[in-house]
């Protein structure tokens, strides 16, 4: 089954926490403060895999979760920095939190730091002062970005074949790629995308992407237009296929309507146009007049005709891809976002028997998100100014 959507909770690690500890060793019985650093949190990372074709891996993980950074230690060891955790998605995959886009991963090897993990508490040593010789306490790591995101895969394709149910998409993209999809003498014998590669005797490639049939009124969401409008987005030519044997130029239009309807550069992308099964109809009649038609074909599926000169031709008429420049001067044409760590007005010491928060007080679900965070368990020990009171 092809899965273009998928739902993730991504959790990035926490940051370890700061070690609290003092330097006890023979003939030193009052040695100081030695506790290390923690180590940061795990980053989740998004990365447009070009060997992937849908979102089907993640349906069965709907939790991703990067790995915690190592507490310091004595010695003044400082804790290991956690694993990162990187999630294969298809190229053109879109992520959205909140409702807003935020990354578009269009192109192969783009990536999307998602979750930034939690900055390390620093150990006690770190606190010695001139004022303050032995620090009782240590700073707790924080916790890691976690948020949930949706991925909508639209699907990168040089050309995408559209037309009406039992127009013979199928069919057609069958001759001419190393795609299988299904075939009957039926429509909607196709209910999801299938992508196939031609190949050229040169070595060149395209990727031809065949779309389910649409009908009237798919624009307006009428079956399951929507979503199939949607994958032609990214195809830099429609490959309008249409049975010779009906009104070639009513069908055109109508498909054509709906097209412009949905919008998104659709009704401005150049078209071939395919007449096919001249096998019944030895000579359809096609009259349309516009100059996004760059070319008209008759041929038939069902016995080779007419195939061959439509595939040497396509790699002519299809446009090469724009070149990527990723210049450091230039805006690339897709996003990398990448949250930035939270700065914040106080911090969360871990000391003996407790902790304590130093700095302007913050709300209480965030204070007790960074409690549980540290390991504080009911009934812990929790100094806020001159304030102290216990973890419900």
């Amino acid at each position: 089954m092809f899965n273009d959507r998928a739902a993730i909770h991504v959790q990035a690690g926490k940051g370890g926490d700061g070690g609290l500890s003092f330097r006890r060793e023979k003939y030193v019985p009052k040695g100081g403060p030695d506790g290390g650093d923690g180590g940061d949190g795990g980053d989740v990372v998004l990365l447009a895999d070009p060997s992937l074709r849908d979102l089907s891996s993640l349906r069965r993980r709907r939790l991703v979760k990067a790995q915690r950074g190592e507490n310091g230690r004595s010695a003044r060891k400082h804790g290991a920095r956690g694993a990162d955790v990187e999630v294969h998605v298809p190229v053109g995959t879109q992520v959205f939190t909140d409702g807003d886009l935020i990354a578009d991963l269009a192109h192969p090897d783009a990536r999307l730091v998602i979750a930034r993990g939690g900055r390390g508490g620093r150990g006690n040593a770190r606190f010695v002062s001139s004022t303050r010789q032995v620090p009782r306490f240590a700073e707790v790591g924080l916790p890691g970005d976690e948020r949930d995101a949706e991925l909508h895969l639209k699907l990168l394709a040089d050309a995408a074949l559209v037309g009406l149910p039992n127009a013979g998409k199928s069919s057609l993209l069958t001759r001419i790629s190393n795609a299988r999809p299904k075939v009957a003498d039926y429509p909607f014998t196709t209910l999801e995308p299938v992508l196939g590669t031609v190949e050229a005797p040169d070595g060149r490639q395209l990727v031809v992407a065949d779309v389910p049939g649409l009908i009237e009124g798919a624009s307006e969401g009428v079956g399951l237009g929507h979503e199939f409008l949607a994958h032609l987005e990214r195809a830099r030519t429609l490959v309008h296929v249409i049975d010779g044997t009906r009104d070639a130029d009513d069908d055109w239009r109508t498909i054509d309507a709906e097209l412009g309807a949905y919008g998104m550069g659709l009704d401005v992308r150049p078209q071939i146009v395919v007449l096919n099964k001249i096998d019944l109809d030895p000579d359809p009649s096609f009259t349309i007049d516009d100059p996004r038609v760059i070319a008209v074909f008759r041929l038939s599926c069902a016995t080779g005709a007419g195939v061959q000169e439509f595939t040497n031709d396509l790699f002519r008429l299809v446009p090469e891809p724009a070149p990527i420049d990723h210049a450091e001067d230039e805006l690339v044409d897709f996003l990398v976002y990448r949250p930035v760590p939270r700065t914040r007005p106080w911090q969360l010491l871990r000391i003996h028997g407790g902790f304590r928060v130093v700095g302007q007080p913050p709300s209480e679900p965030e204070l007790e998100r960074a409690l549980r965070a540290a390991g504080a368990r009911k009934g812990a020990r929790i100094e806020i100014g001159e304030e102290e009171l216990e973890l419900a």
